[in-house]
């Protein structure tokens, strides 16, 4: 299986160095197999399982693939339009759709290409593992910047496991970007729980997941994502992702489990229209009465989001930056606030070197909603050092699943509460170590960025690290000072 969605990856992959040549992106060739993916999956579904088609006859594939040259490129161009006012997961995955691709015979040869599969005879597995394959692709693309979309697989897998999800839970992505989170979670329900009955075969169709997605490109790249997943609502008019931005309100719907990692950067925007017309970003707090405190920091914003979302015991795992960990002001306020009014029970600190996105030091942070207390409800945190020696590149040394296997373990998803330290006196290496909420709030500002393992290297006369590792270091200092120069910019300007 594996075998086989690779070499269609490469194939589909070898062409999109032809149309490079014609300046068309990486993020610009994987959004226009998806356009013709889905016409072409659609006709076999009418043709080979007798089912509806969700295409209106003009603007199907068979209208498509009959075509060439001038006359396939202004079709193609007026089925892109048509089919962008449609509802639904249509509607989403053609929203504001346009064709990048100037050279009708390239046009023509992509038809070709996507015709000579049959993509409905595919695992669904396969199909998935196909798709996904491009979005990785696309993701390592450094100049396209969709790197910041694209949540490793593996830290996705394990953070799934430990969370456990079921078929009664509506889970939920404020953040969804190409759907990793809501198609893992909805995978691992479909295994974990097979064979599943006809009422829950439908509930994972319709009701499991539901995301938010700001991007409009990286928005159709979800929902196609979970289409090929099997994540098709039953109703045509309803689409499981929602494209815009998820801070600016409450949802009305609350969730019993959130999985998520918000974009990285740390200041929140919100659209302005001038007087001219002209639409133009300005940073400011974003204002809702259901947060603590009133910041415009998108990541403290995301975890206040979170909390506002989950229905009263619901769950949640929250990809963080270090900054959510130690920020003074509205961050250790927001800190206080979670810590008595949730069980945070869990801190995963990453490793870097995992994220497209270059300079990420991030953490896995698991908390649960709890009803009003005069006690705090978080008793202990139990932090996982994933981060200290442990360096990882995105491709000599990648994430994998068995790099998190220990802090799966650690965690112990049968039953939490029942968890053993692998760190003591006698054990000073030890990556597992639990804090009392007391320890916690002795803290200067409640500061959670904690850690007790020492660098290799860091003392006179230790070793030196290796190349490899060094380089990374300093990338990663120098991507942060980058940013950090960028913030002070922007103040500069808004002053």
């Amino acid at each position: 299986m594996a075998n086989q969605a690779s070499t269609i990856v490469q194939r589909l992959w070898n062409y999109c160095n032809v149309l490079r040549d014609d300046g068309v992106s990486y993020g610009d060739y994987v959004e226009q197999l998806t356009y013709l993916l889905f016409l072409k999956m659609d006709e076999e579904q009418v043709q080979e399982y007798d089912r509806a088609s969700r295409i209106p006859a003009a603007y199907n594939w068979q209208s498509l693939k009959a075509l060439d040259g001038t006359a396939l490129e202004d079709h193609y161009r007026e089925t892109l339009a048509a089919l962008g006012k449609a509802t639904g997961m249509i509607g989403t995955i053609f929203r504001k759709a346009q064709n990048r691709i100037q050279d009708p015979a390239k046009l023509r040869r992509l038809v070709t290409l996507i015709e000579g599969e049959r993509w409905s005879g595919l695992d669904m597995d396969v199909k998935a593992e196909i798709y996904e394959g491009l979005l990785e692709k696309n993701a390592q693309d450094v100049k396209s910047g969709a790197g910041q979309y694209f949540t490793p697989r593996p830290l996705i897998k394990a953070i799934v496991q430990v969370m456990r999800p079921t078929p009664k839970e509506i889970i939920c992505d404020p953040a969804c970007g190409t759907g990793g989170f809501l198609t893992a979670a909805h995978d691992y329900v479909g295994q974990q729980y097979a064979p599943l009955s006809r009422a829950q075969q439908k509930s994972l169709r319709n009701d499991l997941v539901r995301g938010w997605e700001i991007v409009d490109n990286t928005a159709r790249l979800c929902v196609m994502n979970l289409y090929l997943h099997g994540i098709r609502p039953d109703d045509d008019d309803i689409s499981p992702v929602t494209v815009g931005d998820s801070l600016l309100g409450k949802p009305g719907t609350e969730f019993s489990m959130v999985l998520t990692n918000p974009p990285f950067g740390k200041k929140s925007s919100v659209s302005i229209v001038t007087e001219s017309g002209d639409t133009k970003q300005e940073s400011k707090p974003i204002e809702r009465t259901d947060f603590w405190k009133s910041t415009n920091n998108k990541q403290l914003n995301f975890v206040q989001h979170v909390k506002s979302m989950l229905a009263m015991h619901g769950r949640a795992a929250v990809v963080v930056p270090d900054n959510v960990l130690f920020e003074g002001g509205a961050g250790e306020t927001i800190r206080r606030k979670l810590l008595h009014e949730c069980d945070v029970h869990t801190l995963l600190r990453l490793p870097t070197g995992i994220f497209y996105a270059q300079g990420v030091k991030a953490n896995v942070l698991f908390f649960d909603r709890k009803p009003a207390n005069e006690t705090p409800w978080t008793r202990h945190l139990w932090i996982y050092d994933l981060r200290t020696n442990v360096n990882l590149t995105l491709r000599k040394n990648p994430l994998t699943e068995t790099t998190l296997a220990d802090f799966i373990a650690c965690y112990n998803p049968e039953n939490r509460h029942e968890r053993l330290p692998t760190w003591s006196e006698q054990t000073p290496e030890g990556r597992w170590r639990r804090y009392s909420y007391e320890e916690l709030v002795a803290r200067d500002k409640t500061n959670l960025d904690i850690f007790w393992l020492r660098d290799d290297g860091v003392d006179d006369g230790d070793a030196l690290l290796e190349p490899d590792a060094l380089a990374a270091a300093i990338v990663e200092d120098l991507a942060a000072a980058l940013e950090q120069f960028r913030e002070i910019v922007a103040d500069l300007e808004e002053a």
